[in-house]
């Protein structure tokens, strides 16, 4: 059955489709249904069921054959590190974390912080809160303190997990001075902080409060599954947003579970016992849902990865990892491979690894410009699949269903809705928009199974955020435009969308210009005001290594490009040439930061950012082409 017969099957009859779905789970007490619409527009799913999703993702696979089969293959450049983790062990150092949880009194509905790096324990931890009914929040180890406070006084957790440190290139992070700055700061206070003693750096516990991840678990009893309901949190996930105060995504039990499960196959086309990697981190949603539970969920061998695409120790390290560990499917950003081919433009170190086993790629998390998928099929020599998801869908929303059908890839698309997902383009009236035209990318509710029904503690900030402004709709807050095959082009934030003497043009739509020239490895464009034209256009250009021409040879050549492509309309004459671009932990570049800084205007440092150094940089760049200057 293809792509088309599928989707009008969902269509035709939503409840009948993930109600068919839901039978690859097990479950404690079946669903009897699956949409439940009460409480419109707070949708759920499957809420008369009993499931658990640490027996989904571990004991049913032990006990149907899988004990020996790898859970977690443990890749660390950083520690020179390797190893194998069986369905089997992984089940047994969670059950063991779970009844060390319960002996300190953690119940079903308490929230517990995991505050960890790219280790396997750190999956360990989530899986042991699932196994119990806890909650647990992810937050990145090495988050600022005030960051890490926030959201303490957001989720009020009984217990923080963490580690005594985490490794970046050339540093030791110590994660315990962190936390105990953010516990000072925050008004609610853990009982008890465990952390996991890292040979890099030992923490130093306090007799009151801390203890040793493995004394904590000393002489307890391994814990059984409890059966939650299906509108139970799994996890809350702070979203990594430029401004405001971080949003609590609540991810239910069941429907991730399905969705997920559903997922691996129809999307990602990889069979149980198969190898999956996603080269993301635990803490972003692609942590989450592709690092963590849907490949165990799906019976997949997981990659956990603790390195970056170029510098542990060169940018060959991604091609060793899918070589040395036979992936069929990768999944990574965008900025990853912009990354490798900066360093290594003519793919010289892949030379050295057959990647044979490779299947496809996938793309996510930023917008894939054509110049790196181009790059990436020429040396990949497989299917460059690009898809598009967020923190608050879990999952795809848009993208190429290999597993059901390879579609005909459309380079610049993710491709098209999946399944649950009845994805509009509306004008700012909320009229539907025809093919081609930009405007505002919105999915008609209910969203599928996945999805988040809510934000914690703060339902009516969720419908303000994401319902109020196209009433029956989720606003996405990106936009982009969809042509007559139905294909979707997301083309940036709304927020980036730049208004040029009347003219909405789509800053993603620019840089695909830019990244056409050949010394441009990666870039960004942002939109500054104008008194004559409202906004205008400057570029952000980072050049491959190696170049040496004049930079102002280079910017004459990319508003020659820029004309020649989008015409005098885009008024594209000023662009600088930069280092590297400021961006989030998760790869999305800070564009309104970047325009705040041009525009003289207030912003709020990023909790997410890798280096707040850069925007100096930024601020030194803009100046020089006569923006970002002291108000007088």
């Amino acid at each position: 059955m293809g792509y088309s017969q599928i989707y009008q099957d969902w269509q035709s009859d939503p409840e009948a489709f993930w109600m068919d779905a839901a039978k690859a789970i097990d479950w404690v007490k079946e669903p009897t249904f699956a949409l439940n619409a009460a409480h419109d527009p707070l949708f759920e799913w499957y809420t008369d069921a009993k499931v658990n999703t640490c027996y989904n993702a571990l004991d049913r696979h032990v006990q149907n054959g899988r004990a020996d089969q790898t859970a977690i293959i443990y890749d660390s450049p950083m520690t020179d590190t390797k190893k194998h983790i069986s369905y089997a062990e992984l089940l047994e150092q969670t059950a063991q974390l779970s009844g060390a949880l319960i002996a300190r009194g953690v119940e079903k509905g308490d929230r517990v912080i995991i505050y960890m790096p790219m280790i396997p324990e750190t999956i360990v931890a989530m899986l042991a809160c699932t196994r119990i009914g806890a909650i647990h929040s992810v937050v990145f180890g090495g988050f600022a303190a005030n960051e890490l406070a926030v959201r303490i006084d957001d989720a009020s957790p009984k217990v923080i997990l963490s580690a005594s440190c985490g490794l970046e290139p050339g540093r030791v992070v110590a994660y315990k001075p962190l936390i105990d700055t953010a516990i000072e700061q925050a008004s609610h206070k853990p009982e008890i902080v465990v952390v996991y003693q890292r040979e890099q750096l030992k923490a130093e516990l306090q007799e009151s409060c801390d203890y040793d991840w493995c004394e904590f678990q000393s002489g307890v009893s391994p814990a059984e599954c409890l059966p939650v309901e299906g509108n139970h949190p799994a996890y809350i996930l702070y979203t990594s947003g430029t401004t405001g105060a971080p949003k609590g995504v609540v991810r239910p039990t069941a429907g991730h579970l399905v969705a997920l499960n559903w997922s691996m196959k129809n999307i990602y086309n990889v069979d149980p016992g198969e190898v999956f990697w996603a080269a993301s981190d635990l803490g972003w949603v692609v942590g989450h849902s592709y690092i963590c539970y849907a490949p165990l969920i799906h019976g997949n061998t997981t990659v956990l990865f603790e390195g970056k695409p170029v510098g542990t120790p060169d940018a060959g390290t991604f091609w060793r990892v899918i070589s040395e560990h036979n992936v069929r499917s990768f999944f990574t950003a965008p900025t990853a491979f912009r990354a490798i081919k900066r360093e290594d433009p003519n793919g010289v170190f892949k030379q050295d690894y057959d990647l044979t086993c490779l299947r496809a790629l996938y793309l996510a998390g930023e917008r894939a410009d054509p110049d790196t998928i181009h790059w990436a099929q020429k040396l990949l020599e497989v299917p460059v699949i690009d898809h598009w998801w967020q923190t608050e869908t879990g999952w795809t929303i848009a993208g190429n269903p290999i597993g059901i059908e390879p579609l005909p890839v459309k380079i610049g698309s993710p491709s098209v809705a999946m399944p649950g997902y009845d994805i509009r383009i509306l004008d700012e009236t909320g009229k539907k928009l025809p093919p081609n035209t930009l405007g505002a990318i919105v999915i008609k509710l209910p969203l599928p199974p996945g999805t988040f029904p809510t934000l914690w503690n703060a339902e009516n900030r969720f419908k303000n955020s994401y319902l109020s402004v196209f009433p029956g709709y989720y606003e996405t807050g990106d936009a982009g435009m969809m042509d007559e095959d139905g294909y979707l082009y997301v083309m940036a934030r709304t927020d980036d969308v730049i208004n040029v003497a009347g003219h909405r043009l789509s800053t993603g739509a620019m840089e695909e210009v830019l990244a056409n020239h050949p010394d441009v490895a990666e870039c960004a464009v942002i939109g500054v005001n104008d008194t004559l034209k409202g906004q205008l256009p400057i570029g952000l250009l980072c050049l491959t290594k190696g170049v040496n021409r004049p930079h102002s040879e280079i910017v004459t050549e990319c508003v020659q490009l820029m004309r020649d492509d989008m015409g005098p309309v885009a008024a594209f004459k000023l662009a600088a040439v930069i280092d590297r671009l400021p961006k989030t932990r998760s790869g999305k570049i800070l564009r309104s930061t970047m325009a705040k800084i041009a525009d003289n205007e207030a912003f709020k440092m990023p909790a997410t950012i890798d280096d707040s150094a850069i925007l100096d940089e930024i601020k030194i760049a803009l100046q020089a082409i006569g923006y970002a200057n002291a108000p007088s």
